[in-house]
């Protein structure tokens, strides 16, 4: 495993313990940060800048999706696991573009896991270096970042151009590599 960044967000100091006891078993992660306050820990993922957060659902004052939503609305974009006792949170999770999310408690075959994923998914450079697919410097850029979990407004922020951009991008991949949706262009750079 790589080397990656974490912050742990939880009101429940027993779950952030264990989260804490369970991470230190890989040795490629680096706690920078355990927060109990949702407003504070927006805070610090936006000066810490984490690569991952280990994030609750729910807690006092904001919500798990409240902080992604404050976090992204400053331009940080960590890959934010949710942490919660309730499964039906899952579908939410992937609508609000959290990488995944983990069933309390954590068990550690189902983190390490999903550690895994996030490792397959950052082999994808952002230059596009390791994606062996027809496609210009630009679009393994936009393909990256597409991956990513970036939104076409967040790719067009980071790359300095525009959402139109972006989109064009999107469909000349698309049109490239075959396939007709987000998740079948997902699925096909992970099998790659």
């Amino acid at each position: 495993m790589g080397n990656y960044t974490c912050i742990i967000v939880d009101d429940e100091v027993k779950v952030s313990e264990r989260m804490r006891h369970l991470i230190a078993d890989f040795t490629g992660l680096k706690i920078l940060a355990v927060e109990s306050n949702a407003e504070k820990a927006v805070h610090e993922i936006c000066r810490l800048k984490p690569d991952l957060v280990f994030l609750d659902v729910e807690m006092p004052g904001l919500s798990g999706f409240e902080v992604i939503e404050a976090v992204r609305k400053r331009k940080i974009f960590p890959a934010f696991i949710l942490v919660t006792a309730f499964d039906h949170y899952g579908i939410r999770a992937v609508k609000e573009s959290a990488f995944d999310y983990l069933l309390k408690p954590v068990d550690i075959d189902e983190l390490k896991q999903c550690l895994e994923r996030h490792e397959k998914k950052q082999r994808i450079s952002i230059t596009g270096a390791d994606i062996d697919l027809p496609l210009n410097p630009r679009e393994k850029e936009v393909l990256a970042l597409i991956v990513k979990g970036f939104t076409s407004i967040e790719i067009a922020d980071k790359l300095c151009i525009s959402k139109t951009t972006v989109e064009s991008h999107r469909q000349n991949i698309k049109q490239k590599t075959g396939v007709k949706n987000t998740a079948e262009l997902i699925g096909l750079v992970l099998r790659s």
